[in-house]
This record gives C-alpha cells, structure tokens and sequence, in this order.
C-alpha cells in the first residue's frame, strides 16, 4: 500500500538543500563576485555531503544506545560544521580556493546553521498547524487497557503535532472494558482488531499485552502476521529490559544479559583511563582552591576539613567517599537523615560549598584510589540504599557501575534531597539509562554540564 502522506523527512531534506544553497544567494549579492558557478558547484556538494555526513553524525550521536545529542538543533549544527570542513578540503584539494571569497565562505559558515534550525523549527509549527486542522493525520488504534498503553495514549494526547489521532481501545480480556478512560472509546475485542488489521481500517495498531499474557502473545503475532496494517509493540517492563539488555553467546548457546557489569575489557580500560588522567588534570589546577577551602572550613567551624561516609561502590563493596565537611555533625550510621532547605546542621561556609558543589571535590581523590569514577550513579548512603531497594524495583543495579562524582540524573535536574520516592525513581531512571548507554563523549557531555549547570543548582542545599 503507497503511503500517500506528505513525507517529513522529504520535507526537512528539501528545506536542509535550500539552506545549504545559501552560498548561492550570498555570491549574488556580494557586489565584488560575477561568476557564480564554483559557488553553485559548492552549494550542491553541500548538499550531498549535508546527507551523508548527517548519517554519520547520527551513529555517533547513538553510542551508548540512545541519541547523545538529542537536542536537534545541536545535531544540525555538528552535522554542518563537519559538511563545512569537508568541502573546504576538497576546494584546497582541487585547487580551487582562488575561485571562492575568503568573505562569503566565512559568511556562509555562519549564516546556513541559522537556517537550517529556523527551517527546521518553521517546518514543524507549519506541520503541528496542519496535523491540529486534520491534515495529514494517521489514525490509530490501541490494542490492549494496560499502564504502558494508557501511559502512551496520554504522551500522544499532550503532542499533537504527531498527527497520531487515537480511534479507541480494543481489549483482549473481558477484565479490562472498564478500566477505559472515558476520553476514549472502546472499539472492540481481540477478533474485532485481527479483522480490522487485515483490512487496513487504521493506519497503525499498538498492541500492547497485559502481564501474564506470554504463552498466547506468539499465537496473536503470528495471526497479525498476515496483515497489511503496521502492528507496533508497547513493551511491558520485562520486554523494556530485554530489549535494553545486550546478547551473548556460551557454549553454543544463546543468552540475554539482564543484569551484568556494563564495562569490561577495553571499555573499562577506556573508563579508568579517563578518570586517571582527568582527575590528575583537575587536581593540578584546583590545588590552590582545595587549600583555600580547607582553610575557610577549620577556621569557620569546630571539626575536622573532611567527612568520610561509608558508601557502596562499584558491586556493592564498601568504601568511604570523601567530602569537605559542610555541616556540624559527621553522620555514619545506620540513621543518615538527608540535608533539607534551611538545615541548622549546615555551617555558613557549607552552605556556600554545598550550593556550588565544591564540597565534592576531595571525591577526586577517591576515583584516583579506584573507588570512584568522575561521572557514574551518585553514591548514596548505606542507609539510604538499605531503604530505596526495599522500596524502587533494580535500585541495586546502580551499582553495576562505579559511583561518579557527578551523573546523568544531576545534571537533568535529579540532585539534592529526595524528599519523595517519585524523586528518587527519576534518578534512579536516569542512573540506569546513563549505564545502558555509557560513552567517553557521554561522559565529556556530563561534566561539561555540570560545570555550567549545577554548580549553582537550585536543588541544592
């Protein structure tokens, strides 16, 4: 079946050409330039290194398993930035420099990323006012009332420039019919949805199974199977994790590794060589500062300069995480009560540490000692952790990696007291998807981050 849709990605390929043809209009305009044919050549070659520089630049942003870069923009502008370079080797190469102003190549350089992201973002408003008027909508149906279903009609329901208009809810189990919210309707059962995907009426179906429903799912996909409708699947928790999860091969046998280090070999020689030679960086150029704090911390407050909690590193051994003391009392025991807004333990000079994250910093030695790495899951205290595994399904899975001075969840905004369990879960959920897709350009990403974001947090205190 021809899908006679407007195509989004013809559509952001056209507009990427006309931007990237830019150098065109600026040969035109620029008084002193008569021949515009090497610029026309240029513009075209950019426009073809545009798409296959743009390949690569999605299979590096996709280390780690997910986009690394997943601001678009940000994407566009790597993308050209490279496509630029390339053809200005290529002109140097030919010998062809002498054709080109020095003016409008520099020009050019500046002005297409500004066009490309302004189209960009122009074609998707254009795009969300069309889907809101009905134009070039899909409909959809969803296949089974479970939480991962109603979760994701609800994402669509808040995002309709994705053009995705929901037609109702089949059920395929009498039990589920009134757990449909009202807002949509009920359109049938499991029979009604196999006949309806044979004869197209929807342009796609998600079929989303409840728990317990393995042994008949191979029966439901192999009756789907002589469809013309697009059948996605919405993954229960289990198949979340079995698709995140990496294959294997022993003894001729096939396996799935749910639960297993995340660095071996020469990842994790590639991890503790950036942590090594980072830290020995940082160290050199802190040094003064670290003096300095010691300094302001004994002269401000009776204490020792450092506190030292026992924490849990890499496969729950012990160690102690080092800190510059920023409160009154040094708790180690099995009652850790968090710091709250305002907290009377905090000294003034704490205060100002904790806020800025400089308190942190002796933990550089604790990733020279092996314990740490610069960027991992937080290391929580052992109370904490006793706690949270009670209570957040794969809390301890954290731990498959070192803890980091810094992490994925505090620089989206998950740092600070977790006052409620839904805070934790999101760190947690960060902590876990930063170790499902680990990178050294992750890592560089992260502590750039937090060197412009959280050293003046809000969430921190």
């Amino acid at each position: 079946m021809v899908d006679k849709k407007i195509s989004s990605e013809l559509v952001y390929r056209s507009a990427d050409a006309l931007s990237v043809l830019s150098i065109v209009l600026l040969a035109y305009i620029y008084p002193k330039t008569y021949d515009l044919s090497p610029y026309l050549v240029a513009g075209l070659g950019a426009t073809l290194l545009f798409g296959f520089v743009g390949r690569f630049t999605e299979i590096y942003a996709s280390w780690g398993g997910r986009p690394f870069m997943r601001d678009e923009g940000m994407r566009l502008v790597v993308t050209w930035l490279a496509t630029f370079l390339l053809l200005i080797f290529i002109i140097f190469a030919a010998k062809a420099s002498n054709e080109f102003s020095r003016f409008i190549l520099i020009a050019w350089l500046f002005i297409t990323p500004l066009l490309l992201i302004s189209s960009r973002y122009v074609l998707r408003a254009l795009q969300s006012t069309l889907k809101t008027l009905g134009i070039n909508n899909r409909s959809i149906a969803i296949a089974g009332v479970t939480r991962q279903s109603l979760q994701f009609a609800q994402s669509i329901d808040n995002h309709p420039e994705t053009g995705l208009q929901i037609a109702g809810f089949y059920t395929v189990t009498d039990q589920e019919t009134p757990h449909i919210p009202s807002q949509y309707a009920h359109i049938g059962d499991l029979e009604t949805m196999l006949e309806a995907a044979r004869s197209g009426t929807w342009d796609q179906i998600y079929l989303s199974l409840p728990a317990g429903w393995s042994p008949r799912a191979n029966d439901i996909i192999n009756r789907l199977s002589d469809t013309m409708t697009p059948i996605r699947l919405i993954p229960d928790e289990f198949t979340k994790t079995i698709l995140n999860s990496r294959p294997m091969e022993m003894m001729n046998t096939p396996l799935v590794r749910l639960y297993d280090e995340p660095l071996t070999g020469f990842s994790a020689i590639v991890k503790r060589v950036e942590d090594i030679v980072l830290s020995l960086i940082i160290l050199a150029l802190i040094a003064p500062l670290l003096i300095m704090i010691g300094m302001a911390i004994k002269i401000s407050s009776p204490g020792p300069i450092l506190f030292k909690q026992n924490r849990h590193g890499l496969r729950g051994e012990k160690f102690q995480v080092w800190k510059f003391r920023s409160m009154t009392v040094c708790e180690n025991g099995a009652d850790v009560k968090q710091a709250t807004r305002g907290d009377a333990r905090i000294t003034k000079v704490g205060a100002f540490l904790r806020r800025t994250s400089l308190d942190e910093l002796p933990q550089f030695f604790n990733v020279l000692q092996g314990h740490m790495s610069i960027v991992g899951p937080r290391p929580h205290a052992i109370a904490h952790n006793e706690q949270y595994k009670q209570l957040i399904p794969g809390y301890m899975t954290r731990h498959a990696m070192k803890p980091g001075i810094t992490g994925w969840a505090q620089v989206n905004g998950w740092r600070g007291e977790t006052d409620t369990l839904y805070k934790m879960q999101k760190r947690v959920e960060y902590d876990l998807d930063y170790i499902q897709r680990w990178s050294v350009w992750l890592d560089l990403k992260i502590i750039l981050a937090t060197a412009f974001k959280t050293l003046n947090d809000k969430n921190a205190y």
